[in-house]
């Protein structure tokens, strides 16, 4: 019997948004992942592919939201540190919001639902760090709220992790990751080529 996933049961549509048109919510890009206790397999490759998915959406003219953990004084995610703040190769350009999280879902106790919807799109482009935790919860927020979700594969990280005995490499987190939001909460890319 051929696989198929939640989506195509409940009819949700396949194709991936066109970035113009598109709201592209950038989630977690901060230094705390690029070095010490939390850094990611393969994150200056995914920062490098956020950063033309990030150029690209200026030129097209889409709206972009950045969203950023804040742990607290003295953690890896002290966004009043050096070690919390956004990874310069994706830092915010004038005028884009930045939200500030502190749950896995950005959605929840902020304010990143009323800038979705003051952009105007229902469409969101997300990516971010990490795959498994901060994108894949922040697609499913958005799924929940109505939005239709694209997540671009490549841009996106993560760690590997212990479970039940064994561990888990980052590719295979990573993928699991990606495998859970594609089958309900969104589409899922390789890259941005393949956003319209």
């Amino acid at each position: 019997m051929p696989r198929t996933t939640l989506r195509r049961l409940n009819g949700l549509d396949d194709t991936p948004a066109k970035l113009a048109g598109s709201t592209l919510v950038l989630v977690d890009y901060q230094n705390t992942y690029t070095t010490g206790v939390m850094e990611l397999d393969g994150w200056q490759a995914a920062l490098d592919a956020a950063a033309g998915l990030l150029a690209r959406a200026r030129q097209e003219g889409a709206k972009v939201i950045h969203v950023i953990n804040d742990g607290g004084e003295g953690t890896p995610y002290d966004i009043r540190a050096e070690i919390g703040r956004i990874h310069p190769g994706v830092a915010p350009a004038e005028g884009e919001p930045v939200v500030v999280k502190r749950a896995p879902d950005a959605f929840v106790g902020t304010d990143l639902g009323r800038h979705v919807d003051a952009a105007g799109n229902t469409d969101l482009v997300v990516a971010g760090f990490m795959t498994h935790m901060c994108v894949a919860f922040t697609a499913q927020g958005a799924f929940l709220r109505g939005n239709r979700v694209t997540v671009v594969a490549d841009a996106c990280a993560t760690r590997a992790l212990p479970v039940a005995g064994t561990e888990l490499d980052a590719q295979q987190v990573h993928l699991g990751a990606l495998a859970t939001i594609a089958d309900l909460y969104g589409v899922v890319v390789p890259s941005r080529k393949e956003l319209a």
